[in-house]
């Protein structure tokens, strides 16, 4: 312990003997700094030309009009067929016999069909219409008969009853299937017919034999 505070003593006159310096050290100036220089100077800049108006917003076209597309799709398997429904005489127009046939006492012979049956309502009856040739002709008198189309077999001739005298110098007479008589109904046959002319005093001419012109049927053809 004794000998730590003579180092102690030594060390402290070892300081106290060190000589102090009278002047102080030189400072060194210091060197101007830089300072750059920042000068704002305002322009005035005239405008040479005048603002353009605004233009007009542009119009939006108008939308097209929505295209309807329709598909048609075929069926896969064709639908069951269906048995035809029988029709009638197309376009309502007449049937015109030729005039030779009129044997030279009749023209315009016509009918509104050449299907007659006896209960299909479709043919139920046909409109025949014929004019005479000669005045001295003041009736008309309407022939039928009836011809087996299987057996090829004809019956008698049988009288229908007069026909009706219109303003224009026709006769007309409306026959129906129930006319026929009913010994003669068959189910598939022709429908013959003649056309006789008379006066108060007797038969003035006759038409040809009209054959084979009218198909006749107890039902539907």
């Amino acid at each position: 312990m004794k000998k730590f505070f003579l180092v102690l003593l030594a060390v402290a006159l070892t300081a106290c003997a060190s000589p102090v310096p009278t002047e102080q050290a030189a400072v060194a100036p210091v060197e101007p700094t830089a300072t750059p220089v920042v000068v704002v100077q305002t322009v005035v800049v005239e405008a040479t030309q005048a603002p353009t108006d605004v233009p007009p917003p542009t119009e939006v076209p108008p939308t097209a009009a929505p295209v309807v597309v329709t598909v048609v799709v075929e069926a896969t398997q064709p639908p069951a067929a269906q048995p035809p429904a029988p029709t009638a005489e197309t376009g309502g127009s007449l049937i015109t016999v030729d005039n030779p046939l009129g044997g030279g006492w009749f023209v315009n012979m016509t009918l509104t069909g050449n299907n007659l049956s006896l209960r299909c309502q479709l043919y139920k009856e046909i409109t025949f219409t014929v004019t005479p040739t000669t005045a001295d002709i003041k009736f008309v008198d309407f022939y039928y008969r009836i011809q087996d189309k299987t057996t090829g077999s004809a019956f008698e001739w049988q009288n229908a009853g007069r026909m009706v005298p219109d303003a224009s110098g026709n006769f007309v007479l409306v026959f129906s299937g129930e006319d026929v008589n009913a010994n003669f109904r068959k189910p598939s046959a022709w429908l013959d017919f003649q056309f006789i002319g008379s006066s108060s005093t007797g038969v003035v001419g006759r038409s040809e034999k009209i054959v084979q012109q009218v198909n006749y049927s107890n039902d539907c053809p």
